[in-house]
């Protein structure tokens, strides 16, 4: 017998050695939440789910820095089989994001099959016993399909700066916001100008003695057209559920026409270029810092970031924008390249997470011994996103190139969703034990994608997060979201190597 941490954060209890799921599910976020729920509605209920942390919600629940909000209007931001008529804003802030989540996971009972405090620490996959071993915190555990949930914006990316580590400050990531540690008076420094950074500056701007800005690249940034859901809207939606379907379809159908910039014909960047330029000019007087805060790569090369109160806080007398490389951190303060010193007792870094290169693929191991990382070879690939040739019964859940610049990821994980329970309906169907991704049909697919790609607005040469250590593109979906859903809806099992009969049917509809 050995200890577990076991659903409920209830506490150790004591299992038998052998402990063997059909699915073991590794993140509770959006997607771990998503993918439960449909296993749930097709009968499948030997699931566990492996969450780090101490409660549901993946990003949205360690995301809590000051003014973390969504950049996705919320109607779309949620699950097609759990709408929600009573979000407050169009862009749902970060507390309601995550009551969100546990409220839909607790109307499902998913928090019975989640084991929390539990981090996945390695897996292996067993050829001759068609199955994965899986290593937690908590233990060990053999499993039929393995379904990695993580996201990819789960592991915070801390810069390579010099002298980082011996700064006599506070140090922190804007992913791992320390309320314990009081800003007011403290002259504090942030490292980074993204989409975290955008956020918590105007929030933190009031209460600090002075505030420092290292801006490597200055992003476009567009007005957020965000507001609060009157009182009759709610009742509207609450009452008539195909108004809000009504809604979130013209949402969807908006968002989807920003692809033909995006990914069909990138010139047309200019033009939404325009706007944010107007949207600079009205916001900020003073021409040098205009000049300073002016994007030289094409709209959407980066992520594009929604702001309206950004540019204000930066205009203020008690921060300063620093535009120059960063050369070393001294024990008291930042040093620059052109050999400023600027005095510090807090740095924050909105640096982003490794989003390219996700850490937990270090810790999967095939047949062969070798990590998916080292199958990689240094850039990630999957076969649409969700596979990965040699690695058989294995779901990739945001994985590679599923990642998007203009809608809700939610929909790709639902559309992920769909290819994974018919996965596991034609397993039964078929009586197999495991599939496995050709190769052949991985590198078509991505040669596909990167061919795509290079003719998108990603690919006009800008440096940026999607792109990985080699400079190839392994992050976003180059077309719209619709030809992915087509894609996913049926398990093209003819693409996929097949194992030997399993005695393990999961009930098919």
């Amino acid at each position: 017998m050995q200890a577990e941490a076991t659903g409920g954060g209830t506490g150790p209890r004591t299992r038998t050695a052998t402990d063997h799921h059909r699915v073991v599910i590794v993140g509770a976020g959006f997607g771990g939440i998503g993918v439960a729920i449909r296993l749930r509605q097709e009968g499948l209920h030997d699931v566990v789910i492996l969450e780090k942390e101490d409660d549901l919600g993946g990003t949205w629940h360690v995301n809590t820095y000051p003014g973390c909000q969504c950049d996705v209007p919320s109607l779309l931001y949620s699950l097609a089989v759990a709408p929600n008529p009573d979000w407050t804003r169009t862009f749902a802030p970060q507390p309601e994001i995550e009551e969100y989540l546990r409220s839909v996971a607790d109307r499902f009972g998913l928090r019975r099959l989640t084991r929390f405090g539990t981090e996945m620490t390695g897996a292996r996959w067993e050829a001759a016993a068609t199955r994965w071993v899986v290593g937690t915190t908590g233990g060990t555990l053999t499993v039929d399909m393995l379904v990695v949930a993580t996201g990819p914006l789960s592991a915070p990316s801390l810069p390579a700066i010099a002298g980082l580590d011996r700064f006599e400050g506070t140090v922190f990531h804007s992913a791992r916001w320390r309320h314990d540690h009081p800003l007011a008076g403290e002259r504090v420094a942030v490292i980074g100008t993204g989409a975290s950074a955008i956020q918590f500056v105007p929030q933190i701007q009031g209460d600090v003695e002075s505030l420092t800005v290292f801006q490597r690249t200055p992003p476009w940034i567009v007005p957020r057209p965000d507001r609060a859901y009157r009182p009759w809207e709610n009742r509207l939606f609450r009452r008539v559920p195909a108004a809000m379907r009504l809604a979130r379809a013209r949402i969807y159908w908006l968002r989807e026409t920003m692809v033909v910039m995006f990914a069909k014909y990138p010139r047309l960047a200019r033009y939404a270029a325009s706007r944010a330029r107007r949207h600079l000019e009205e916001q900020v007087a003073d021409a040098g810092l205009r000049a300073r805060l002016t994007p030289d790569h094409t709209l959407g090369c980066k992520r594009v970031l929604l702001s309206n109160d950004y540019y204000p806080a930066l205009c203020r007398p008690d921060v300063e924008l620093v535009t120059d490389p960063i050369r070393e951190v001294l024990p008291h303060g930042i040093a620059t390249e052109a050999g400023d010193e600027y005095p510090v007792d807090t740095i924050i870094l909105g640096t982003g997470f490794e989003a390219a290169e996700p850490p937990i693929a270090r810790r999967i191991r095939a047949a062969d011994g070798r990590t998916m990382r080292e199958h990689w070879n240094g850039s990630a690939r999957a076969y649409l996103g969700s596979t990965v040739a040699g690695f058989p019964n294995l779901f990739l859940v945001t994985g590679p190139n599923t990642g998007l610049g203009h809608s809700s990821m939610v929909f790709m994980m639902e559309s992920q969703c769909n290819y994974l329970v018919d996965a596991l309906k034609t397993m039964s169907a078929r009586s197999l034990a495991s599939v496995d991704v050709t190769p052949d049909a991985m590198a078509a697919f991505n040669d596909e994608i990167q061919g795509k790609l290079g003719r998108s607005v990603w690919g006009t040469g800008c440096s940026s997060w999607y792109l990985d250590s080699s400079g190839r593109n392994t992050t976003m979906w180059p077309d719209f979201t619709w030809t992915y859903r087509r894609r996913t809806r049926r398990f093209d099992v003819e693409h996929y190597t097949v194992g030997r009969p399993s005695g393990t049917p999961i009930p098919s509809r």
